[in-house]
């Protein structure tokens, strides 16, 4: 699409050149949302990929992926042996609708910025219990955790002109075991749920909730719980009304997938379905 009322981009070489925020200002990174529509109250794209941060950092505690870094990227990345969730990254890359072209301009830190309940890329690092750098325009750096980065449809911790730099993925959380499900209503659709565990060398587990919800929802529980102990723990941590309604899925419909996913991966986790997903 023409964004008509666009009338710069620039390309600094640094975000710290970029010292004053104000309206009509906006961070182009992918551009596949932003192109994607109208945008009356911009003027001046600043582009980040002119940045050149290296896409991905592999390292003996773990994974640092640029926020610039694209979801094609992510998917056909070579990672160690050892890292047990690895084949994660790209189960939840090809968990977004979206097509080979947009899956290679599409960025990840794009997909987290917008904080849509289906965004896959929030779903993986909440999952891997990663850790987001963000860059203020006006302070130092700060860390937040990848749960509490989303606070609603759309909404998220980011100030104006905040900046999502990078998402860093522990090692022990790449080296868990792990099950994952989705469902969409339709095929290659965006999902209603998807859900993510992973379990430790003792058998804890730690249950993801996204897509279904407004917010990712995260639940630690001892070594193999039983299946009530896990559906208690989601009612308590979802109200009745903490269900997203959408044309991709009614609140009850979502309601039911979680509670049948989360005991697929309960089960599976505790090596009473074994072979039945990925990671078990």
């Amino acid at each position: 699409m023409d964004i008509n009322t666009i009338r710069h981009i620039e390309r600094p070489s640094s975000a710290a050149q970029v010292t004053q925020w104000r309206d009509g200002l906006a961070w182009l990174n992918g551009g596949t949302w932003l192109f994607s529509e109208p945008q009356p109250a911009l003027d001046t794209l600043i582009d980040l990929r002119a940045f050149h941060w290296p896409a991905f950092e592999i390292t003996p505690e773990g994974l640092t992926i640029a926020a610039t870094a694209r979801i094609g990227e992510l998917d056909t990345l070579a990672y160690p042996s050892t890292w047990t969730a690895g084949p994660l990254l790209s189960e939840c890359c090809r968990a977004l609708l979206m097509s080979f072209k947009i899956a290679h301009e599409a960025s990840i830190g794009g997909n987290i910025c917008m904080s849509l309940p289906a965004g896959a890329m929030i779903s993986l690092t909440v999952a891997l219990e990663a850790t987001y750098t963000l860059w203020p325009r006006d302070g130092e750096p700060r860390t937040v955790a990848a749960t509490d980065f989303v606070t609603g449809n759309h909404a998220n911790v980011l100030a104006p002109g905040e900046l999502l730099r990078s998402i860093h993925i522990p090692l022990h959380a790449l080296e868990k075991r792990y099950a994952f499900r989705r469902s969409s209503l339709t095929h290659l659709g965006r999902s209603a749920a998807l859900l993510v565990g992973t379990a430790g060398p003792d058998g804890d587990l730690l249950l993801t909730i996204t897509a279904a919800t407004f917010t990712p929802v995260q639940l630690r529980f001892a070594p193999k719980p039983d299946a009530t102990t896990v559906r208690r723990a989601i009612d308590a941590a979802i109200p009745q009304d903490g269900y997203y309604d959408d044309v991709n899925g009614l609140p009850a419909y979502r309601r039911h997938l979680t509670y049948h996913f989360a005991e697929e991966i309960r089960a599976e986790l505790a090596g009473e379905l074994a072979g039945l997903g990925a990671g078990a």
